[in-house]
């Protein structure tokens, strides 16, 4: 993600990672009785990158774990989160229409919601390198005699 990328590199603490792996962190966490120390290392980047929500089914305990992430970084810092779907299913990709109308209230309270739509970039990079192909072969055969 450029975003992250380059806040990165202006100096900000960043972290990166999946909805579905956070959710995974946060189970563990919860069983081995480690939840106050995941949650303050959640906390502590001053951008938190989310991505992939909806991408995977979630487990019915990563609504509250995503929930309880954002909550807690309300206000205090940022969050950068992707989806392939519109928030209007997030009750669905989440399980529970109560916890995701939630997470979207602290979410878009101070937002700046971007929808991006075409090709993603590896999609461009495959079609670049098949036109490029495309332009270096054609016109190089020899007729058959």
């Amino acid at each position: 993600m450029g975003l992250v990328r380059a806040a990165a590199q202006a100096g900000y603490r960043t972290y990166f990672t999946t909805a579905a792996d956070l959710a995974a962190r946060c189970h563990r966490a919860a069983i081995e009785g480690r939840w106050a120390t995941t949650m303050r290392f959640y906390a502590g980047p001053t951008l938190l990158a989310i991505d992939e929500l909806g991408y995977l089914a979630l487990p019915a305990e990563a609504a509250a774990a995503i929930f309880q992430v954002v909550s807690q970084r309300y206000l205090k810092t940022s969050i950068v989160l992707t989806s392939n779907r519109g928030v209007g299913a997030w009750g669905e990709i989440l399980g529970d229409t109560t916890v995701a109308a939630a997470m979207l209230d602290r979410l878009l309270h101070r937002s700046v919601v971007l929808n991006l739509d075409g090709d993603s970039y590896r999609l461009r990079a495959h079609h670049a390198a098949n036109d490029t192909l495309r332009r270096t072969t054609t016109g190089t055969r020899q007729p058959l005699t």
